[in-house]
C-alpha cells in the first residue's frame, strides 16, 4: 500500500514488532525468537517483500533441502533441475533401503499423475497408505516434513495442503526446495525493515497502541483506541485469529464471521532453548530428532551458533499437540537434553541457560474440512489478513504475506474504481 502511495498507519498493541514471529528478551542478555521459523525457496511473496524492504540476502542461510538424523538418515537434494534434484538425492541417500527409495518415488509419481489433487477429506496418513509408503520412510521423512510444514499430526493433517507444499517445493526444483533459515532475530528479519520502509513513504507506526473495537461510521470506521479519532475508509485486521473474532464482533455486523474464526482449531509449538556453551555444535545447522514422545519430545534441533547466533545455543522444536504437554518445564528441558545426547552419542554439558517458549495457539490446525475465511468481510472497507486466511498453504509466514498482498491489491483496485478513499 505504501509503495503505491497510500497513507498507511499501522497500530500495533506490542512494543516489539513481529506478532507471532518476533524476538523476545529473556534473562537480561538473551535475545531469542518466540519460535524457530523455516522458510522455503518456494515462498516467493515473502522473499519478494524482503528484497523490497532492503533485507540483505546474508540474513537468510540458504541450505539445500537436507534431512539429517544423525546415525539414521542423510538425504540431501542435489543442485539440479526437478526431478533430478530429488532422484540424485535419493540415490546418494544414507540410511534408506531400495524399498524406501522406490516408495518415495512412487508417492511423487502418484501426486504428479493426479496433478497434485487428492480426494476431499484425505489425511496425510491416508495418502501414505494409498501410495504404500514404508514405515521407515514415513517415520524418517514424511512425518517430520508433515509436522514441520503443517504443524499437524499425520493422522489429522490435510493431504491436499501437504500435496500443495510438496508440489511447490520438492517437485519444483532445487531452488524452490531450499531451506531459508533466518540468521538474525525474526523482528530484525522483516518487521523492522518494513517499518523503516513505511516511514520513508509517509507512513506511521504506532507501537504500544491497542485497538479495542471497530465501529462503522460515516466515511469508514472509527477505531476505539486510536488517539486521532478520525474515520478510516479502509481497515485491514491483521491480527492473530484469536484476536480477530472480538474485533469483528465489535462492529455489530460480522457476528457469523467472528464465530467462524473463533471456532478454528489450533496447534501449539514449543521451542526449548539450550545454551550449551562454546565448543558445542551440531553436525549440521539443522538436524532431525524424530521425536514426538514424552521421552523424546523434540522433532528438530537448530544450531543457532551456525546461524549467526551465540556459539552453543541450540533451539529444539516440538510441533503440535503431544505427550510432552504433560511435562513440567524443567522435566521438558531434561528430556530434550537427554534426547540430544542419545542422538549425538556423547555427553553434553549442562546448559548454562535454558528457556521454554510455548505458543499455545501457534498455528491453525491444518485438518481436512477446515473452512478458512477470505480476505473480505461483510463490511466493505474492512479486510482480513493473516496466516489463517484461505490459502493453498498451511498457516505459514508465506500465507500471511500472501493474504496481505491480496488485501493491498483489492483496496487499491477499490480506490482506482472510486469506491474507496
Amino acid at each position: 500500500m505504501a509503495r503505491a502511495g497510500a497513507r498507511v498507519t499501522v497500530f500495533e498493541r506490542s512494543h516489539t514488532l513481529g506478532g507471532r514471529a518476533r524476538v523476545v528478551h529473556k534473562d537480561h542478555h538473551w535475545r531469542v525468537d518466540n519460535g524457530q521459523h523455516i522458510l522455503l525457496g518456494a515462498y516467493s511473496e515473502l522473499t519478494r517483500l524482503l528484497r523490497l524492504c532492503g533485507v540483505s540476502p546474508k540474513q537468510l542461510a540458504h541450505l539445500p533441502l537436507t534431512l539429517h538424523v544423525p546415525g539414521r538418515l542423510r538425504l540431501q537434494a542435489a543442485a539440479l533441475p526437478a526431478p533430478l534434484h530429488l532422484a540424485v538425492g535419493l540415490l546418494r541417500a544414507q540410511g534408506l533401503s531400495w524399498a524406501d527409495r522406490l516408495a518415495m518415488l512412487r508417492l511423487m509419481q502418484w501426486l504428479k499423475r493426479h496433478a497434485f489433487r487428492v480426494a476431499p477429506g484425505m489425511t496425510v496418513a491416508g495418502l501414505l497408505r494409498e501410495t504404500r509408503q514404508t514405515p521407515r520412510l514415513a517415520a524418517l521423512v514424511w512425518e517430520p516434513l508433515c509436522v514441520a510444514a503443517l504443524n499437524t499430526p499425520l493422522a489429522e493433517a490435510d493431504a491436499q495442503v501437504f500435496a500443495n507444499v510438496v508440489r511447490d517445493s520438492l517437485a519444483a526444483g532445487a531452488a524452490a526446495s531450499e531451506l531459508l533459515i533466518p540468521c538474525t532475530d525474526l523482528s530484525e528479519l522483516f518487521p523492522v525493515p518494513a517499518a523503516r520502509y513505511l516511514a520513508t513513504r509517509r507512513g506511521r507506526l504506532r507501537t504500544g497502541n491497542a485497538i479495542e473495537a471497530i465501529h462503522p461510521v460515516e466515511g469508514g470506521f472509527r477505531l476505539e483506541g486510536d488517539p486521532g479519532g478520525q474515520p478510516w475508509p479502509q481497515v485491514v485486521l491483521a491480527t492473530a485469529p484469536y484476536h480477530a473474532g472480538a474485533l469483528l464482533a465489535s462492529t455489530g455486523a460480522c457476528d457469523r464471521l467472528a464465530a467462524q474464526i473463533d471456532a478454528l482449531p489450533h496447534e501449539p509449538i514449543v521451542t526449548v532453548y539450550l545454551a550449551l556453551g562454546k565448543g558445542q555444535r551440531l553436525p549440521e545447522p539443522m538436524i532431525g530428532l524424530v521425536g514426538g514422545t514424552a521421552v523424546e519430545p523434540a522433532q528438530w534441533a537448530f544450531d543457532r551458533g551456525q546461524l549467526g547466533g551465540p556459539e552453543g545455543l541450540i533451539a529444539c522444536v516440538i510441533s503440535a499437540h503431544g505427550a510432552h504437554e504433560a511435562l513440567a518445564r524443567d522435566e521438558l528441558i531434561l528430556a530434550v537434553h537427554a534426547q540430544l545426547e542419545r542422538l549425538l552419542g556423547r555427553r553434553l554439558p549442562a546448559p548454562e541457560w535454558a528457556q521454554v517458549i510455548v505458543e499455545k495457539r501457534a498455528t491453525l490446525a491444518c485438518r481436512p474440512g477446515i473452512v478458512r475465511p477470505a480476505i473480505r468481510t461483510p463490511l466493505p472497507g474492512l479486510w482480513l489478513a493473516g496466516d489463517y486466511i484461505d490459502s493453498d498453504y498451511p498457516a505459514t509466514l508465506e500465507s500471511a504475506v500472501r493474504s496481505g498482498v491480496a488485501c493491498a491489491a483489492a483496496i487499491l483496485a477499490r480506490i482506482r474504481n472510486g469506491t474507496g478513499a
